[in-house]
């Protein structure tokens, strides 16, 4: 089932509001049920797409950290000096995880 524009516009607000489910269902008077299936549909859809790896030059001054931004609205901040190693084999679980 493909999700309509409408309601990826809607998890996509969600997810950057702050807010529990039931809440921003009240506040947009969203039926919380169709809510709830519509974001099962969203995040099977997202757990059978591969990630998208955006390449970066980072130059010195190294930040202080690294931010990765998740699909579902998690957030990961790790310190800039981990290596690169132990990152991949991160995110390798973190996609292993969502199939």
């Amino acid at each position: 089932m493909a999700l309509s524009a409408h309601w990826k516009n809607y998890i996509e607000t969600w997810q950057s509001s702050g807010l529990s489910q039931a809440a921003y269902c009240r506040q947009q008077s969203l039926n919380a049920q169709s809510f709830s299936n519509q974001l099962h549909a969203f995040r099977s859809q997202c757990a059978t797409q591969s990630p998208t790896l955006i390449p970066v030059q980072i130059q010195d001054p190294l930040p202080e950290s690294i931010v990765l931004q998740l699909v579902e609205g998690h957030r990961l901040e790790l310190r800039a000096s981990v290596s690169a190693q132990w990152l991949a084999e991160l995110l390798r679980c973190l996609v292993l995880s969502q199939r």
